[in-house]
Protein backbone atom coordinates (compact mmCIF):
# COMPACT_ATOMS: atom_id res chain seq x y z
CA UNK A 1 0.00 0.00 0.00
CA UNK A 2 3.05 2.06 1.14
CA UNK A 3 4.12 1.62 -2.21
CA UNK A 4 1.41 2.64 -3.94
CA UNK A 5 1.10 5.48 -2.80
CA UNK A 6 4.80 6.59 -3.38
CA UNK A 7 4.70 5.74 -7.06
CA UNK A 8 1.43 7.72 -7.54
CA UNK A 9 3.25 10.57 -5.71
CA UNK A 10 6.53 10.42 -7.91
CA UNK A 11 4.01 9.72 -11.48
CA UNK A 12 2.14 13.24 -10.18
CA UNK A 13 5.77 15.24 -9.53
CA UNK A 14 6.86 13.41 -13.06
CA UNK A 15 3.98 14.99 -14.81
CA UNK A 16 4.45 18.24 -13.12
CA UNK A 17 8.18 18.38 -14.11
CA UNK A 18 7.38 17.98 -17.99
CA UNK A 19 4.84 20.13 -17.61
CA UNK A 20 6.71 23.33 -16.73
CA UNK A 21 9.39 22.06 -19.11
CA UNK A 22 6.99 22.23 -21.99
CA UNK A 23 5.30 25.34 -21.04
CA UNK A 24 9.00 26.98 -20.56
CA UNK A 25 9.74 25.93 -24.36
CA UNK A 26 6.83 26.93 -25.72
CA UNK A 27 6.97 30.42 -24.24
CA UNK A 28 9.96 31.46 -25.36
CA UNK A 29 8.87 30.49 -29.40
CA UNK A 30 5.67 30.94 -31.65
CA UNK A 31 4.93 29.82 -34.79
CA UNK A 32 5.22 32.25 -37.54
CA UNK A 33 3.84 31.94 -41.20
CA UNK A 34 4.04 33.69 -44.00
CA UNK A 35 1.87 33.33 -47.09
CA UNK A 36 2.20 34.93 -50.72
CA UNK A 37 -0.56 36.24 -52.74
CA UNK A 38 -0.84 38.46 -55.91
CA UNK A 39 -3.42 41.43 -56.78
CA UNK A 40 -4.04 40.52 -60.19
CA UNK A 41 -2.49 42.19 -63.30
CA UNK A 42 -5.26 42.66 -65.98
CA UNK A 43 -2.77 42.58 -68.88
CA UNK A 44 -4.28 40.31 -71.60
CA UNK A 45 -0.62 39.59 -73.55
CA UNK A 46 0.82 38.55 -70.20
CA UNK A 47 0.92 34.78 -69.72
CA UNK A 48 3.54 34.82 -66.76
CA UNK A 49 5.18 36.69 -64.20
CA UNK A 50 8.22 35.05 -62.88
CA UNK A 51 9.93 35.46 -59.73
CA UNK A 52 12.51 33.02 -57.71
CA UNK A 53 12.48 33.81 -53.99
CA UNK A 54 15.42 32.71 -52.33
CA UNK A 55 15.44 34.13 -48.71
CA UNK A 56 12.84 35.76 -46.54
CA UNK A 57 14.26 37.48 -43.45
CA UNK A 58 12.30 39.52 -40.62
CA UNK A 59 13.78 42.07 -38.34
CA UNK A 60 12.95 41.38 -34.80
CA UNK A 61 12.14 44.20 -31.81
CA UNK A 62 12.75 42.60 -28.98
CA UNK A 63 9.80 42.44 -26.86
CA UNK A 64 11.96 39.64 -24.45
CA UNK A 65 15.68 39.67 -24.98
CA UNK A 66 16.92 36.92 -27.53
CA UNK A 67 18.38 33.76 -25.67
CA UNK A 68 21.24 33.00 -27.67
CA UNK A 69 21.32 29.88 -26.51
CA UNK A 70 17.97 28.55 -26.85
CA UNK A 71 17.91 29.85 -30.21
CA UNK A 72 20.84 27.99 -31.18
CA UNK A 73 19.67 24.78 -29.60
CA UNK A 74 16.24 25.19 -32.15
CA UNK A 75 18.13 25.80 -34.88
CA UNK A 76 16.95 29.58 -35.23
CA UNK A 77 19.51 31.73 -37.53
CA UNK A 78 19.74 35.41 -36.17
CA UNK A 79 22.13 38.08 -38.36
CA UNK A 80 22.85 41.72 -37.01
CA UNK A 81 22.69 44.53 -39.31
CA UNK A 82 23.50 48.15 -37.96
CA UNK A 83 22.77 46.63 -34.48
CA UNK A 84 19.56 45.18 -35.49
CA UNK A 85 18.63 41.49 -35.44
CA UNK A 86 17.48 39.80 -38.26
CA UNK A 87 15.55 36.31 -37.80
CA UNK A 88 15.98 34.22 -40.73
CA UNK A 89 12.73 32.41 -42.21
CA UNK A 90 13.95 30.94 -44.99
CA UNK A 91 16.55 29.99 -47.22
CA UNK A 92 15.15 27.60 -50.46
CA UNK A 93 15.02 28.92 -53.57
CA UNK A 94 11.22 28.81 -54.87
CA UNK A 95 10.02 29.73 -57.96
CA UNK A 96 6.54 31.21 -58.72
CA UNK A 97 4.40 32.79 -61.19
CA UNK A 98 2.49 35.49 -59.28
CA UNK A 99 -0.57 35.51 -61.96
CA UNK A 100 -1.35 32.52 -60.40
CA UNK A 101 -1.82 33.80 -57.29
CA UNK A 102 -5.31 35.31 -57.20
CA UNK A 103 -8.79 35.33 -55.74
CA UNK A 104 -7.51 33.78 -52.83
CA UNK A 105 -4.78 31.41 -53.99
CA UNK A 106 -1.49 31.82 -51.93
CA UNK A 107 2.03 30.01 -51.81
CA UNK A 108 3.23 29.34 -48.22
CA UNK A 109 6.76 31.05 -48.01
CA UNK A 110 7.21 30.22 -44.35
CA UNK A 111 6.12 28.48 -41.45
CA UNK A 112 9.05 28.01 -38.61
CA UNK A 113 9.29 28.62 -35.28
CA UNK A 114 10.88 32.19 -34.33
CA UNK A 115 11.16 33.63 -31.00
CA UNK A 116 8.33 35.41 -29.40
CA UNK A 117 8.30 38.87 -29.52
CA UNK A 118 7.46 41.86 -32.26
CA UNK A 119 8.75 42.24 -35.85
CA UNK A 120 8.22 44.94 -37.89
CA UNK A 121 10.13 44.68 -40.94
CA UNK A 122 10.20 41.41 -43.61
CA UNK A 123 12.32 41.21 -45.88
CA UNK A 124 12.76 39.04 -49.23
CA UNK A 125 15.13 38.33 -51.49
CA UNK A 126 14.40 38.02 -55.56
CA UNK A 127 16.09 36.89 -58.41
CA UNK A 128 15.31 35.44 -61.96
CA UNK A 129 12.59 38.02 -62.65
CA UNK A 130 10.79 37.98 -66.31
CA UNK A 131 7.60 38.28 -68.00
CA UNK A 132 6.54 36.02 -70.59
CA UNK A 133 3.76 36.86 -73.30
CA UNK A 134 1.54 35.07 -74.62
CA UNK A 135 2.89 34.81 -77.58
CA UNK A 136 6.02 32.57 -75.87
CA UNK A 137 8.29 36.57 -75.70
CA UNK A 138 10.11 36.41 -72.70
CA UNK A 139 11.74 39.27 -71.00
CA UNK A 140 14.47 38.93 -68.46
CA UNK A 141 14.32 41.93 -65.96
CA UNK A 142 17.20 43.22 -63.54
CA UNK A 143 16.60 43.21 -59.72
CA UNK A 144 17.11 46.65 -57.79
CA UNK A 145 18.85 45.42 -54.90
CA UNK A 146 16.34 42.52 -54.48
CA UNK A 147 19.17 39.89 -54.70
CA UNK A 148 21.52 41.70 -52.29
CA UNK A 149 19.68 43.56 -49.58
CA UNK A 150 16.02 42.10 -50.03
CA UNK A 151 12.84 44.13 -50.75
CA UNK A 152 11.87 45.74 -47.61
CA UNK A 153 8.35 44.98 -46.17
CA UNK A 154 7.32 47.19 -43.23
CA UNK A 155 4.66 45.71 -40.69
CA UNK A 156 2.52 48.03 -39.91
CA UNK A 157 1.32 47.60 -37.00
CA UNK A 158 3.71 45.53 -35.63
CA UNK A 159 3.88 41.60 -36.16
CA UNK A 160 3.36 39.74 -32.34
CA UNK A 161 4.32 36.34 -31.87
CA UNK A 162 3.36 34.75 -28.93
CA UNK A 163 4.74 31.94 -27.18
CA UNK A 164 3.20 28.91 -28.23
CA UNK A 165 0.70 30.28 -30.71
CA UNK A 166 0.53 30.87 -34.43
CA UNK A 167 0.87 34.23 -36.38
CA UNK A 168 -0.10 34.84 -39.95
CA UNK A 169 1.49 37.28 -42.48
CA UNK A 170 -0.06 38.07 -46.15
CA UNK A 171 2.54 39.42 -48.86
CA UNK A 172 0.47 40.92 -51.57
CA UNK A 173 2.97 41.33 -54.61
CA UNK A 174 1.47 43.95 -56.26
CA UNK A 175 2.34 42.70 -59.91
CA UNK A 176 0.34 45.57 -61.82
CA UNK A 177 2.72 47.89 -60.07
CA UNK A 178 5.30 46.18 -60.17
CA UNK A 179 5.76 45.03 -63.39
CA UNK A 180 6.02 48.40 -65.36
CA UNK A 181 5.47 48.47 -68.78
CA UNK A 182 7.68 50.04 -70.88
CA UNK A 183 8.47 50.32 -75.13
CA UNK A 184 10.43 47.91 -75.22
CA UNK A 185 9.55 45.50 -72.29
CA UNK A 186 8.90 45.77 -68.79
CA UNK A 187 10.60 47.05 -65.74
CA UNK A 188 10.57 45.41 -62.03
CA UNK A 189 9.80 47.86 -59.28
CA UNK A 190 8.50 45.63 -56.68
CA UNK A 191 5.35 46.81 -54.79
CA UNK A 192 4.68 44.61 -51.82
CA UNK A 193 1.85 45.08 -48.89
CA UNK A 194 2.24 43.09 -45.67
CA UNK A 195 -1.31 42.15 -43.89
CA UNK A 196 -1.61 40.12 -40.25
CA UNK A 197 -4.14 37.78 -41.03
CA UNK A 198 -5.16 37.96 -37.19
CA UNK A 199 -5.99 41.83 -37.51
CA UNK A 200 -7.06 41.85 -41.19
CA UNK A 201 -10.32 39.97 -43.04
CA UNK A 202 -11.03 39.23 -46.55
CA UNK A 203 -13.81 39.98 -48.86
CA UNK A 204 -15.36 37.66 -51.29
CA UNK A 205 -18.27 36.79 -53.21
CA UNK A 206 -19.44 35.98 -56.44
CA UNK A 207 -20.26 38.48 -59.45
CA UNK A 208 -23.55 37.70 -62.20
CA UNK A 209 -25.78 38.52 -64.72
CA UNK A 210 -28.98 36.72 -66.26
CA UNK A 211 -28.63 35.62 -69.78
CA UNK A 212 -31.96 34.57 -71.34
CA UNK A 213 -33.35 33.99 -67.92
CA UNK A 214 -30.10 32.20 -66.82
CA UNK A 215 -27.73 33.76 -63.61
CA UNK A 216 -24.50 33.46 -64.95
CA UNK A 217 -20.75 34.22 -63.41
CA UNK A 218 -19.01 37.17 -65.03
CA UNK A 219 -15.73 36.97 -65.63
CA UNK A 220 -13.09 39.89 -65.61
CA UNK A 221 -15.61 42.37 -63.56
CA UNK A 222 -12.66 44.71 -61.55
CA UNK A 223 -13.93 44.77 -57.91
CA UNK A 224 -12.24 48.20 -55.97
CA UNK A 225 -12.28 48.26 -52.92
CA UNK A 226 -11.94 51.87 -51.59
CA UNK A 227 -11.72 53.95 -47.98
CA UNK A 228 -12.82 57.38 -48.17
CA UNK A 229 -12.74 57.88 -51.09
CA UNK A 230 -9.26 56.50 -51.94
CA UNK A 231 -8.55 53.43 -53.48
CA UNK A 232 -7.59 50.65 -51.51
CA UNK A 233 -7.09 47.61 -53.62
CA UNK A 234 -8.56 45.85 -56.60
CA UNK A 235 -8.83 42.40 -58.08
CA UNK A 236 -10.58 40.80 -60.79
CA UNK A 237 -13.46 37.91 -61.14
CA UNK A 238 -12.70 34.58 -62.31
CA UNK A 239 -14.14 32.61 -65.08
CA UNK A 240 -17.29 31.55 -62.57
CA UNK A 241 -17.69 35.04 -61.59
CA UNK A 242 -15.83 34.68 -58.08
CA UNK A 243 -13.36 37.33 -56.73
CA UNK A 244 -11.35 37.21 -53.24
CA UNK A 245 -9.39 40.27 -51.31
CA UNK A 246 -7.51 38.88 -48.32
CA UNK A 247 -5.24 40.94 -45.89
CA UNK A 248 -8.43 43.77 -45.33
CA UNK A 249 -7.67 45.87 -42.24
CA UNK A 250 -11.39 45.41 -40.18
CA UNK A 251 -13.19 48.52 -40.92
CA UNK A 252 -16.09 49.65 -43.38
CA UNK A 253 -15.39 50.04 -46.88
CA UNK A 254 -17.39 51.22 -50.47
CA UNK A 255 -17.21 48.09 -52.96
CA UNK A 256 -17.24 49.02 -56.91
CA UNK A 257 -17.69 46.72 -59.06
CA UNK A 258 -17.72 47.71 -62.73
CA UNK A 259 -17.31 46.05 -66.70
CA UNK A 260 -17.57 47.34 -69.94
CA UNK A 261 -21.30 46.32 -71.24
CA UNK A 262 -22.82 46.82 -67.53
CA UNK A 263 -23.99 49.41 -65.56
CA UNK A 264 -21.60 49.61 -62.29
CA UNK A 265 -22.53 48.12 -59.25
CA UNK A 266 -21.90 49.87 -55.63
CA UNK A 267 -22.10 48.61 -52.23
CA UNK A 268 -21.98 51.04 -48.91
CA UNK A 269 -20.58 50.18 -45.81
CA UNK A 270 -19.27 46.86 -46.78
CA UNK A 271 -17.82 45.64 -43.02
CA UNK A 272 -14.48 43.70 -42.26
CA UNK A 273 -14.27 41.72 -39.33
CA UNK A 274 -10.48 40.59 -38.21
CA UNK A 275 -9.66 37.23 -39.26
CA UNK A 276 -13.22 36.41 -40.59
CA UNK A 277 -14.96 36.84 -43.98
CA UNK A 278 -17.51 39.07 -45.45
CA UNK A 279 -19.50 38.11 -48.54
CA UNK A 280 -20.88 40.17 -50.84
CA UNK A 281 -22.40 39.11 -54.31
CA UNK A 282 -23.12 41.52 -56.82
CA UNK A 283 -25.41 40.88 -59.90
CA UNK A 284 -24.48 43.19 -62.96
CA UNK A 285 -26.77 44.59 -65.58
CA UNK A 286 -26.06 45.29 -69.09
CA UNK A 287 -25.74 48.49 -70.50
CA UNK A 288 -28.67 49.30 -73.07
Amino acid sequence: MKRTSYSILFLAISVLFFSCTDSNDTSNYGRLSVQLTDAPFPHDLVAEANVTIFKVDARYKGDVELNMTAIDSADVTVETENGKPFVVLMENEVDVNLLELTNGVTKTLVDTDVPVGSYDLIRVYVKGINVVLTDGTTYNLDVPSGSQSGIKVFIKPDLIVNGGLSSDLLLDFDVSRSFVQKSDGFNFKPVIKASNLSTAGTLMGTITTVEQDTIVGVEGAQVGVFVADTLNTTTFSDMDGGYMLMGLEAGSYQVEVQKEGYIMQTAEEVQINAANKTVKDFELVIED
